[in-house]
């Protein structure tokens, strides 16, 4: 999809939960691609008494997070699917979408605004990804390595955000998000299980691609 492309996308995504929901042509926040079901827009949570800027950052955060990811592995798969590590790849890109889809109910829930740098995150999550399959198989690993420690970790930071904050008034956020940093980890020991760190210059590779990583999430959270 062409980065021209998801703008559109978006406002008819939010266009449909507007009517379904109600919201009305005043509404402010924008849904992520991929559309809203009558049920998400009927499944909204109640924001009395969490802390709504917290839960705003990290729910943004992470629809973003997993769209880039997603996006990543689609770059990927443009340049090795047909290769032996087609199917791996193939396969942790099938848990991303799971990831954004979950992460999109949450937008809705939450009545969070996505992140306006969606449309960038297209292009660079893809462009990253086929770039980094462009050196190979490893250095689609040594990609997925960086990526999936960088994201795991962030998680964690979360998980512990969350759990100073009230972690039986955010259980359901809370088992989201330990499941899908098991699953990142999940990702990074595939990449290091397929030659990851022999990939050319893993280790500047690996560092310049977790400070694109920071600056995402940096961007992404307030943006």
């Amino acid at each position: 999809m062409a980065a021209a492309a998801v703008a559109p996308a978006v406002w008819r995504s939010l266009g449909q939960c507007r009517l379904r929901c109600g919201a009305g042509a005043r509404g402010r926040w924008p849904l992520p691609a991929g559309g809203v079901s009558r049920r998400l827009c009927s499944r909204r949570v109640s924001l009395e008494g969490i802390n709504k800027p917290v839960v705003d950052r990290i729910i943004r955060v992470d629809h973003a997070g997993e769209y880039g990811a997603s996006r990543i592995y689609a770059g990927q798969m443009a340049v090795l699917g047909r290769s032996s590590v087609g199917p791996i790849i193939q396969q942790m890109w099938d848990q991303e979408k799971a990831h954004l889809k979950k992460f999109s109910e949450l937008v809705v829930a939450y009545r969070v605004r996505p992140t306006v740098l969606l449309p960038f995150w297209n292009v660079a999550g893809f462009v990253l990804g086929a770039g980094s399959a462009l050196l190979g198989k490893k250095g689609a690993m040594a990609c997925t390595v960086a990526v999936e420690e960088s994201i795991s970790n962030h998680y964690n930071n979360q998980i512990r955000t969350l759990m100073e904050e009230d972690p039986e008034k955010y259980k359901e956020l809370l088992q989201t998000i330990k499941q899908f940093r098991d699953d990142e980890l999940e990702h990074h020991d595939i990449g290091l299980e397929h030659d990851a760190e022999a990939a050319p210059v893993y280790s500047v590779l690996k560092a310049a691609i977790q400070l694109g990583c920071k600056a995402a999430i940096f961007l992404s959270e307030r943006i």
